[in-house]
C-alpha cells in the first residue's frame, strides 16, 4: 500500500469517529461537517480505484 492510498483510509476512519463523536454529543453542525468531509474522501477514494470497505456507520 502506498503512502497516499494509506494516508486517505487512516483520514476516512478519523472522520468516520469524528462523525460518531459529533453525532453522540447531538452537534448537529459538526455532523455535517463531518459528513461532508467523509462524502469527498468517499469519492477521492473512488477517483483513485481505492476499495474503502463498510463502514461503521
Amino acid at each position: 500500500m502506498d503512502a497516499f492510498t494509506a494516508g486517505l483510509l487512516q483520514r476516512i476512519k478519523t472522520t468516520e469517529s469524528d462523525l460518531t463523536r459529533a453525532r453522540e454529543t447531538g452537534d448537529d453542525f459538526l455532523a455535517d461537517v463531518e459528513q461532508g468531509e467523509l462524502d469527498d474522501l468517499h469519492r477521492l477514494a473512488a477517483e483513485h480505484g481505492i476499495e474503502v470497505g463498510a463502514t461503521t456507520l
